[in-house]
């Protein structure tokens, strides 16, 4: 008879390729057993009757901002929050530490930071920028699960925009490195020129940002960085797509055997341009909310499996950068890593019949795929890490500040009532959070990819 180290008992397995009601087993932090009816023993046993188990879900895009601009966010506070959402790994981008990942010596600062404070798994992004093509290959080196640029204005200096040979230059290190490339895709010049043109003239309202960020800014940026993709070999990943049309450039080259896929983010599927007018600088981000039109071709997307994976994108900064009579100058970021599973179980499961099985392929399966970790994450199967999170899916509740774990209890999603209870999260079979509470100290590591595929 076998002793695991943890039996969890009668749940409902989603899986990208369907549910199916069994028991698992966990030996030394991996999946070791899956069974209809388990025999043996165990030092910890879980009765999940009733719960859906789903795999971890790994948030690909996250900005936690550590080493340096904690007061933003931090390992602790947002790994914190991604454990209360279901997930169980992350990807953190490169820019809103300080310094920024651009170099060895950054990589292993921001890895020594989250080694000691993450209660997830976790993945750094590298940077490239005009400032460090030099460095490309010794952030290759460390680990780095791709490079992140900006097409357009980041924010902050540090960070600066690539222009087009960088990019071009960029990517054709990457393809030589065998790393992918994220790309913040708008086009700087028409975002640039038309900010600064209303800023001129006075208009620096919530309407007035919506219209200096138009829908062909972000189309024709994704077309070039294609292009440069299809002439470099290089694997591309645009990151954020705000509209169908977007996503039809990405599934139009993949039919023609271009190396690229795309993510899109819960903002975009929950709320649209309405909402901003409303919500204010709480949902303010780039590329901005669209309108219903391209927020329902988004969905049809979804729906029709041709986006690869959802990632939440979550920027939080202190209250005070989301104050201010000049829109431009607020902060343009969302907080959302804590919602992004209930918005796709309740904009997506409840309202739209999106099947519980895309939501695992798309949270986590081919998140995993894509990026290199798929002998590890991503899935319910044996000898992969015991990452996975037990959701009551039919619980409703309204979502309230003090329910929030981030730094700054900020959401655009507060007040709403949102679908699925998550019960409780495991990273290697070790229970980080549960019933509302982290139950676990900091223990996450770090994640090195081993190839990129879908």
């Amino acid at each position: 008879m076998s002793t695991y180290d943890l039996l969890v008992r009668g749940g409902i397995l989603v899986s990208a390729n369907g549910l199916h009601q069994a028991d698992l087993a966990v030996s030394a932090g991996r999946i070791v057993a899956i069974e209809p009816e388990l025999s043996g023993t165990s030092r910890e046993e879980i009765d999940a009757r009733g719960l859906h188990i789903f795999p971890g879900c790994i948030d690909a895009h996250v900005h936690f901002n550590e080493p340096g601009r904690t007061t933003w966010e931090g390992f602790a506070s947002g790994s914190r929050a991604l454990a209360a959402g279901g997930a169980t790994s992350f990807f953190d981008m490169p820019l809103n530490s300080s310094p920024p990942t651009l170099r060895q010596a950054d990589f292993l600062r921001k890895h020594e930071a989250a080694q000691a404070s993450s209660l997830l798994d976790f993945a750094l992004w590298g940077g490239l920028t005009p400032n460090n093509l030099d460095a490309l290959e010794e952030l290759a080196e460390c680990g780095v699960i791709g490079f992140k640029a900006f097409m357009s204005n980041s924010g902050l200096e540090e960070f600066p925009a690539v222009d087009d040979l960088t990019l071009y230059e960029g990517m054709q290190q990457a393809a030589r490195l065998g790393k992918i490339v994220a790309v913040h895709a708008e086009n700087e010049q028409i975002t640039s020129n038309l900010a600064c043109r209303a800023i001129a003239e006075g208009r620096t309202g919530v309407q007035d940002y919506l219209n200096s960020r138009p829908v062909i800014a972000e189309l024709e940026a994704i077309a070039r960085t294609i292009l440069f993709a299809s002439e470099t070999g290089c694997a591309l990943h645009i990151v954020h797509v705000s509209t169908g049309r977007g996503v039809q450039l990405v599934v139009e080259a993949r039919a023609r055997g271009v190396n690229v896929t795309c993510e899109t983010c819960p903002h975009y599927l929950a709320l649209n341009e309405e909402d901003m007018l409303q919500l204010g600088a709480v949902a303010k981000c780039a590329p901005p909310l669209r309108s219903q039109t391209d927020q329902d071709d988004l969905w049809q997307h979804l729906l029709a499996g041709t986006i690869q994976l959802v990632a939440s994108d979550h920027s939080p900064a202190t209250p005070e950068m989301k104050t201010s009579t000049n829109f431009f100058q607020i902060w343009g970021g969302i907080s959302g890593c804590q919602s992004l599973l209930h918005i796709l179980l309740t904009e997506g499961h409840e309202q739209r019949a999106l099947p519980l099985p895309a939501i695992a392929a798309l949270t986590a399966e081919h998140v995993a795929q894509r990026f290199g970790l798929a002998n590890r994450k991503g899935r319910l199967a044996i000898d992969m890490d015991a990452d996975f999170v037990l959701v009551d899916v039919s619980r409703h509740e309204v979502l309230h500040t003090h329910d929030l774990f981030y730094r700054h209890q900020q959401s655009p999603y507060v007040g709403r009532i949102l679908r699925g209870g998550i019960v409780r999260t495991l990273v290697r079979g070790i229970t980080v959070f549960r019933d509302g509470q982290q139950t676990s100290t900091a223990g996450g590591r770090l994640l090195i990819p081993d190839t990129h595929t879908i």
